[in-house]
């Protein structure tokens, strides 16, 4: 399937007809399609002759350590002056996963700088020109997919070997929340297919990533669902929010928070969930919605991010307590937004 410009395309794949150095990229607090996109791709290109490094900027969850290939990963954060060296004398920097440079955080000015040529391959909704060659497509459940999608295109389907498949499948199972939403296309399963015909067990990989939490984990989810959980009916909404002391009452690990949003945006009648977790420099906000509310305008407008129209993310520079009452002082804008979307998503309304 030919979803990218075919000059684009052919422009990138004369690129590596030549060996060449080569960083793969993603961005900040990683997620499993993030990773899953990058290690896939990063085998890809090494299968092809190319010396390859993969980089990201910070640490990822632990649910994702035993993934093919993530012993060699350069972690930005703890490497920093090798990663810079790197950047600056890759010949190609692939970006993955993210729409502007300024995502990478830790070293967005060193990819700013970088002479190589950066090729971006991502799926989120109005990527910058900061890139040479942009291969973005948006009605796609993930970047894994179109990573898939690139090996493919290339005529190299052949190398999609089974650590290829299964860090592609993670990205695209996770990125979708298990395939139930951003994947209603019919090519999506086509690649699934292929991926499980390569060598893909969907039991284990889905039982190593949702079936391995840690106990304090597990009570963490049950302290915001019963302890932080706010639910304002009469605005579609609800939202969790976690201090820094929550966070180290828990032992709070990367990743302990994923997925967590979800629960406040599962309730009857909600068609807005967010999600506050308070970092040592900012209040890190994920945002998901149902139907026509588009989270990626919100925060877009209000909080300095952005991602799709029912998953975004977002900054705020306050403390705490205020950015969780600057957000109630929003809701009554987008009330009836809000609540037509909850309208047209609530199973009492087919």
């Amino acid at each position: 399937m030919q979803k990218f410009n075919p000059d684009t395309l052919n422009s990138v794949k004369q690129l590596l007809d030549v060996p060449a150095e080569i960083v793969v990229t993603s961005h900040y607090n990683p997620d499993g399609d993030a990773l899953g996109s990058a290690l896939a791709l990063s085998r890809y290109l090494r299968k092809k002759g190319h010396k390859v490094t993969t980089i990201i900027p910070n640490d990822f969850p632990d649910f994702l350590h035993w993934m093919p290939g993530q012993k060699d990963i350069l972690i930005y954060f703890h490497k920093s002056l090798t990663a810079n060296e790197l950047i600056k004398n890759a010949s190609i920097i692939f970006c993955l996963d993210y729409n502007a440079i300024p995502r990478v955080n830790l070293f967005a000015d060193q990819l700013f700088e970088a002479k190589g040529i950066k090729v971006l391959i991502d799926h989120h909704l109005a990527p910058e020109d900061h890139f040479d060659y942009s291969l973005s497509v948006i009605k796609t459940s993930s970047t894994s997919e179109l990573i898939f999608d690139f090996i493919d295109n290339l005529g190299d389907n052949d190398l999609i070997d089974a650590d290829i498949a299964v860090c592609l499948y993670v990205g695209m199972m996770t990125d979708t929340g298990s395939f139930s939403f951003a994947c209603n296309y019919p090519h999506t399963y086509e690649v699934v297919a292929k991926l499980v015909k390569a060598g893909v067990d969907t039991e284990r990989v889905h039982r190593l990533v949702y079936d391995t939490y840690s106990e304090s984990r597990m009570r963490l989810l049950g302290f915001c669902l019963s302890e932080r959980m706010i639910v304002l009916g009469e605005y579609g909404t609800a939202y969790i929010y976690l201090s820094r002391q929550d966070l180290q009452k828990f032992d709070f690990k990367s990743g302990d928070t994923e997925g967590v949003v979800n629960y406040a945006l599962s309730i009857r009648d909600i068609s807005f969930a967010a999600l506050f977790t308070e970092k040592s420099d900012r209040i890190r906000i994920s945002f998901r919605s149902k139907g026509s509310f588009s989270v990626n305008d919100f925060a877009r407008e209000h909080y300095q991010g952005g991602g799709h129209r029912n998953a975004a993310g977002g900054d705020a520079f306050q403390p705490l307590e205020t950015t969780l009452k600057n957000f109630e002082e929003l809701l009554p804008v987008y009330q009836e937004r809000i609540l037509l979307a909850a309208k047209e998503s609530s199973v009492l309304n087919p």
